[in-house]
């Protein structure tokens, strides 16, 4: 039986009543009573004693098994100190909230607490269309990703910029995280869709969310900071055009109507220049970018704006690979795109990436 998401108390008073016996097999009793106890244990069976801890039921089970097959009465109680180290502590690395005392609860797949931490995402599911979050928008990107990022990068009260806001999935999942949103958007368009959206979802951990017309490259970004009390933001999170790959607007200044490759990366150095300077020190950017061909050739666009960032005084922490398994062009046309793959000798996109830099 898996107990995925089942959530159970742990009296740390009865950890260091185990923690105190010399005697290996008598340690082992116990940890079993205290295991079938566990495993009976109704779902957030809260109990009155303030020394009661809430935790993953699969990950205490687990930990306490570790403990069970100690061949020597040393290693049951360093595994048994650990449990209750992570149990009783908090630590974080200052950047995020989460519990690295409480790693484990992290890490298991399916969970709603996961967090990723491979670089290659396979994933069948598709864009979340729950709540605020619509579909309608043709280039818009998974929610997942900005949710991962923010829980990874950002703590609740952080502030996020998101140059090309687009529908306004990054500012709907900071809403739900507790993270300030700062979006701007060229399109007057979409902001007045994605708006209306934004505010449909629930403020419920009262941040401030900020909307606001104009070209990323240009914007003047501090003054409207500084309304809010703020000068840096500790997250940027970028999810530009694929150059020309869909067109979102008529306007020149739009990255998709760039005239050629090196027009295109002129344009996307330019926001970053403007951006970087708010971004706190040794934080994050992270961007979202895919490749795309023209006339035979594949061009490298996410390696591209990787260099022009890098040459912006930011280091490479990671690069993720993130699969998609269809799209609006494509969607109906999958043996035609298969057809001119192979007299191409071409392959067909099924990938994009998550490049995530530091500010040096």
């Amino acid at each position: 039986m898996t107990y995925h998401n089942t959530m159970i108390t742990l009296d740390i008073k009865i950890l260091e009543a185990i923690e105190a016996v010399n005697e290996l097999e008598t340690l082992r009793n116990k940890i079993t009573l205290l295991r079938n106890a566990l495993i009976s244990a109704n779902e957030m069976d809260f109990q009155t004693n303030e020394q009661a801890i809430l935790l993953r039921k699969d990950v205490v089970l687990s930990e306490i098994e570790q403990i069970l097959q100690a061949q020597t009465l040393e290693r049951a109680k360093y595994y048994l100190a650990r449990l209750k180290k992570g149990a009783s502590q908090i630590k974080t690395n200052g950047i995020n909230d989460l519990n690295l005392a409480r790693w484990k609860e992290l890490t298991v797949e399916g969970s709603s607490d996961y967090i990723v931490t491979d670089s290659l995402w396979t994933t069948e599911k598709k864009r979340v269309a729950s709540g605020a979050h619509s579909a309608w928008y043709h280039g818009n990107f998974m929610p997942q990703i900005p949710a991962q990022m923010l829980r990874r990068y950002t703590k609740k009260g952080d502030w996020v910029l998101d140059p090309f806001m687009g529908s306004g999935t990054t500012l709907i999942e900071c809403k739900r995280l507790g993270r300030n949103g700062f979006g701007i958007e060229l399109n007057p368009e979409v902001i007045k869709e994605a708006w209306r959206l934004i505010q449909e979802e629930p403020n419920e951990q009262n941040v401030i969310t900020e909307v606001c017309e104009g070209d990323s490259r240009n914007i003047a970004l501090l003054p409207r900071l500084k309304q809010h009390g703020v000068e840096k933001v500790q997250l940027i999170l970028m999810h530009p055009p694929y150059h020309d790959i869909i067109k979102f607007s008529a306007n020149p200044n739009d990255l998709s109507n760039a005239s050629n490759t090196e027009t295109f990366l002129q344009l996307f150095g330019q926001i970053v220049d403007n951006v970087t300077p708010i971004l706190q020190k040794e934080r994050h950017l992270v961007l979202v970018i895919g490749d795309k061909y023209a006339k035979g050739e594949w061009i490298p666009l996410g390696f591209y704006c990787m260099q022009e960032i890098m040459q912006r005084n930011y280091c490479l922490k990671s690069i993720v690979v993130k699969n998609f398994e269809e799209t609006r062009g494509k969607r109906n046309n999958k043996g035609l795109w298969q057809y001119r793959a192979l007299m191409g000798g071409f392959y067909l996109f099924k990938h994009e990436y998550i490049m995530i830099f530091q500010k040096r």
